[in-house]
């Protein structure tokens, strides 16, 4: 088996230094993740279980955001998984394995709304709201502003949605929300523009 130095999470940030210590703490995570993904790739076998763990949190929270169907939350985020896991001997750590895993995952989305075109099904419950609620971790402070957010959210347009989502509670740069989203940087910097005009809209 191959072993790796692996990178450690960033300790848990106190109120004070939580404005100023985040943008670090997600850089260091996302070196993490894609230094457990490289590791995985070389034939760690332990580097799986930390890769997908690293990210399996914020895989399902993107694909509840675009995902009509709650149902199909988790299915499809394991697809995701199952393709990045298929795909590892591609991934060469030039993007984020956050990034990467996200884009994997906005394709698995795609074929999931061509299958159900192709082979729809009839869905009598909640909307996509109920899959990003569940999706949101529980017991912890600003737990209840998040769900707040979630129905927020729900008044802008699916492309607006997904910017917003990609650059403002998953932290990707503007530069790896476009490759995700196949868009050009200015269009993300727009769509984020309109989003939160129209949050502030809501909210004041």
């Amino acid at each position: 088996m191959i072993t790796s130095t692996l990178p450690t999470p960033a300790p848990a940030l106190t109120p004070a230094s939580a404005p100023v210590d985040l943008r670090a703490r997600r850089e260091s995570t996302d070196a993490s993740a894609t230094a457990w993904a490289l590791a995985a790739r070389a034939g760690d076998a332990d580097a799986v279980d930390h890769f997908v763990r690293a990210l399996h949190r914020d895989v399902l929270r993107y694909v509840s955001h675009l995902c009509g169907d709650p149902q199909a939350v988790d299915d499809l985020a394991q697809d995701t998984f199952l393709r990045a896991l298929g795909s590892l001997h591609r991934f060469e750590g030039r993007s984020s394995a956050r990034a990467w895993v996200l884009s994997i995952a906005r394709r698995a989305v795609v074929d999931g709304f061509r299958h159900a075109a192709v082979r729809p099904r009839r869905y009598d419950g909640a909307d996509w709201q109920a899959a990003a609620e569940r999706a949101q971790p529980r017991g912890v402070p600003g737990f209840e502003d998040g769900i707040a957010l979630v129905d927020l959210l729900g008044a802008l347009s699916e492309e607006r949605r997904e910017a917003f989502v990609l650059t403002q509670m998953l932290g990707l740069s503007y530069e790896e929300a476009a490759a995700v989203s196949g868009c050009p940087v200015g269009t993300v910097r727009s769509r984020v523009a309109r989003a939160r005009g129209v949050l502030m809209e809501l909210v004041v």
